[in-house]
C-alpha cells in the first residue's frame, strides 16, 4: 500500500530557539477535508453510516486536490 500525501503541514511554524517548541499544526490533506464538509455534509441518509461516508467523500476530494496541485 502507498503512503498518503498528507500535503505536509497547512500551517508551517518554525521551531522557537528560545522557548524549544514547535508544532506542524494540521496537514494540508486534513485542512482541504475540513473545508469541503460543509458542501459534502448531508444526515439525510440517517443512521449512524452517513458519519463515514461523508468522512470518507471530504478525505476523497482532498486527495484529489493534492494530486491537482502536484499537476501544475
Amino acid at each position: 500500500m502507498s503512503e498518503i500525501n498528507n500535503g505536509g503541514a497547512a500551517f508551517p511554524s518554525s521551531n522557537s530557539p528560545d522557548t524549544g517548541w514547535y508544532a506542524e499544526g494540521m496537514t494540508l490533506r486534513d485542512y482541504f477535508a475540513s473545508k469541503v464538509l460543509p458542501a459534502i455534509y448531508d444526515d439525510s441518509l440517517g443512521g449512524q453510516d452517513w458519519r463515514d461516508a461523508v468522512a470518507n467523500e471530504a478525505y476523497q476530494l482532498a486527495d484529489a486536490m493534492l494530486k491537482a496541485r502536484e499537476a501544475t
